[in-house]
Formats: structure tokens, C-alpha cells, sequence
């Protein structure tokens, strides 16, 4: 009996040293990097590239399976504003005895269109402008509507021909 005493100490040590995390119930993102800078424009979203950003979630109420969910993470693109590229994340499991959530997070993002000053169509080719530069800022939202902070993805760079 008393040569478990020491083990039971031991093990009422760790397991008192393990916390939970302590985040906040907003979620909050970091940029963690992109698989490539350049993508050749086009239309027909024959060009992708990855970006990986981590997580973490107070609550842990991120994702949602259903079909009819809405989106819950935004591109917004720096060059006209436009929100068009929204995405669902999955459903992502709560972590031990707390609520707190964290993990990351690779999304593909498909190419754009350039855009041009010169009265040349999106997506066309201008005889002045070979390359075009875009930045998204990106954020998410949990199911309670708290919205994250927002990151800077970019600089990509388009081929416009």
C-alpha cells in the first residue's frame, strides 16, 4: 500500500499540471504560409494554390456539418474588395476536458482574373499589364457569430496571359 502512495503522488502531480487552454471565445488566426506566390489567371479555376493558417477558439464552436450551414471562412480581395471566395470549415472536435480548440487549417484557394485600368475585359490579355497583384485578407467566424481577427494572404502574383 504505501509503496503506491509515491506513484499516486506522481500521478496527482501531472495531472494537475495539465490545463486546459485558456483561449478566447473570439477565434483567432495566424498566417502560417502558402504553397506558391504565382498563378496563371484564368476563368476556368485551372490554377490553385494552398494557404495554411492555425486556429484557436475559446468556446470551440468552429465548423459545421450541415448541408444548408452557411460560410464561416472569408477571402476578401484587396484589388476591388470583392468577398466572393467564402468556404466551410468541417466540424472540429472539442480537445480533452476544456472547450478550447486550436489546430490549422489548409485551404485552396483557386486562381482570379486580372484586372486592368487600360478598359480591358477581366481575364483578357492586356497589351500593357503581363502581371497583376492581389492580397486576400482573411478571417472566420464561429457558430455564435464571433468573428476572428484578420489576416494578410499575399502577395500573389497573376499571369495575365
Amino acid at each position: 500500500m504505501f509503496r503506491l502512495l509515491p506513484l499516486f503522488v506522481v500521478l496527482t502531480f501531472f495531472i494537475s499540471c495539465v490545463e486546459p487552454p485558456d483561449y478566447p471565445i473570439e477565434p483567432e488566426i495566424k498566417f502560417v504560409g502558402m504553397s506558391k506566390q504565382y498563378m496563371k489567371q484564368g476563368s476556368q479555376n485551372n490554377d490553385t494554390l494552398f494557404v495554411q493558417f492555425s486556429f484557436t477558439d475559446g468556446d470551440g464552436d468552429l465548423g459545421d456539418d450541415g448541408e444548408q450551414a452557411p460560410p464561416n471562412v472569408f477571402l476578401i480581395d484587396s484589388r476591388d474588395g470583392f468577398e466572393g471566395n467564402t468556404f466551410k470549415l468541417p466540424m472540429v472536435p472539442k480537445e480533452g476536458a476544456g472547450n478550447g480548440i486550436s489546430g490549422t487549417v489548409d485551404l485552396k484557394i483557386y486562381t482570379s482574373c486580372c484586372l486592368f485600368d487600360d478598359g480591358t475585359i477581366p481575364c483578357g490579355v492586356s497589351a500593357s499589364k503581363s502581371q497583376d497583384t492581389l492580397y486576400y485578407t482573411l478571417f472566420i467566424e464561429d457558430r455564435a457569430g464571433h468573428k476572428s481577427n484578420e489576416i494578410e494572404v499575399g502577395p500573389i502574383y497573376l499571369i495575365c496571359e
